[in-house]
């Protein structure tokens, strides 16, 4: 097993806790909240719902909440909690009895919610799961269990000036081209740019070629089918580290970097994510648009995609309530305030955005996949950070990428993730 490169870095992962490491939900914690029905008999007073504590979702869920008060006249208290605290909080204040009756999460960490039982079991009807996108429901989902209700979706997409690139290009070599007529790297000018040492960012160029990090079959992922060596995975790779040997793209590139050359006007075209429409149109104006990405053979580069999403605290007293709050705040309607306010895309197939700046992310969820929610996942992001900064300094893409795959396998035995 190769290691020279990664030895160091292997040594601190083994001092660092691994969140999936938690307790397996037992029949016991199973059998503690079986829950009733939703009826006027045993409707609570209250509800308490954490919300990410920005001013934008604070806002929405604040006129969500009233609308859902007057409707069935229990009280939401909107608690603000920070979206990224909210799971250590939960670990210690649920088992209590002090948690709120709802919590919001990425799906990426539906595993580790799920196997710390923390999340209720929800049961939905053929008609209450109308009206979500393709695959949010799963996305929310582990081991057949349905523990999440889908509130917002994103995932990233072409952005470009349209003063530097008039159209956006339709293909890869496109692409390329756009990069070879606008470089100049002396003047920090670059036709396209993207994170290219995060695989997040660089996916879409393993998959284009039958690369993938862990062998998607159905709804689930095979960890014994690892494919972030094989041959599509390097030859995404080696085009990357083209483009970085050519001077398309500057080595030690990060997100702030990135973002500060686009809305300066010195970039044609970035894959970034609505998360930054706001800024970016702050900068340019009426010249940024969005648009699909590029297509290689033939088919638009596949994106990663997250999805948030409500939680059923596990230990509620009211969990059939709590889940008919978190139906009520991701409907359709309010799927269309909560956009209003917070411009994230909601997770439905039934609200027009009506902004044009958001139409390339729409389009591209149709050709993006959620990112994977199990625990091991986590034993895949950093192995494959460092091999992609070791490709773009121009070392040889197979040899690094098979360390990465030995590390990955590796840190799942350390894990159990298997077991």
């Amino acid at each position: 097993m190769k290691k020279s490169r990664y030895a160091k870095l292997f040594l601190l992962a083994l001092t660092v806790p691994l969140a999936a490491c938690g307790p397996e939900r037992s029949a016991e914690d199973l059998a503690v909240l079986e829950p009733e029905e939703a009826t006027e008999a045993n409707k609570p007073e209250a509800l308490e719902v954490w919300v990410h504590d920005t001013e934008q979702y604070l806002a929405a869920y604040r006129e969500i909440a009233s609308a859902f008060t007057e409707e069935t006249g229990i009280e939401v208290k909107i608690v603000p909690f920070g979206l990224w605290d909210q799971l250590d909080a939960m670990s210690l204040d649920a088992p209590s009895g002090r948690g709120p009756d709802l919590f919001f999460q990425p799906n990426d960490m539906t595993g580790n919610v799920y196997l710390q039982g923390l999340a209720a079991e929800l049961t939905l009807t053929e008609e209450q799961k109308e009206g979500y996108m393709d695959g949010a429901l799963e996305a929310l989902s582990y081991e057949g269990a349905q523990i999440g209700i889908p509130a917002s979706v994103e995932t990233y997409a072409l952005m470009y000036n349209e003063d530097l690139v008039p159209e956006p290009p339709n293909t890869v070599e496109e692409l390329e081209t756009t990069m070879e007529e606008l470089t100049n790297p002396a003047k920090d000018e670059y036709g396209f740019l993207l994170e290219g040492q995060e695989m997040y960012f660089a996916y879409p160029f393993f998959e284009a070629y039958d690369g993938y990090i862990f062998k998607q079959e159905g709804n689930s992922f095979n960890l014994d089918d690892i494919g972030v060596a094989n041959k599509g995975s390097v030859k995404g790779a080696e085009l990357l580290q083209s483009w970085y040997e050519k001077g398309y793209l500057p080595q030690n590139l990060n997100g702030d970097i990135l973002n500060g050359l686009f809305m300066e006007g010195k970039v044609g075209a970035v894959f970034s994510g609505p998360w930054n429409i706001s800024e970016y149109e702050k900068a340019l104006g009426d010249r940024l648009k969005t648009a699909p990405l590029p297509k290689a053979n033939g088919e638009v580069l596949t994106s990663y995609a997250g999805i948030k999403g409500w939680m059923v605290n596990q230990y509620s007293d009211h969990i059939n309530w709590a889940k008919e709050l978190a139906l009520f705040m991701t409907n359709g309607e309010n799927g269309k305030i909560f956009f209003e306010h917070a411009k994230e895309i909601p997770a439905r197939t039934d609200v027009e955005l009506n902004d044009e700046l958001y139409q390339g992310f729409v389009d591209q969820l149709e050709h993006s996949e959620f990112m994977p929610n199990m625990p091991a996942i986590s034993a895949a992001w950093d192995p494959l950070r460092d091999a992609l900064i070791f490709i773009t300094r121009g070392e040889d893409a197979k040899e690094v990428l098979e360390e990465a795959e030995d590390m990955i396998i590796d840190e799942i035995e350390i894990m159990g993730a298997r077991d």
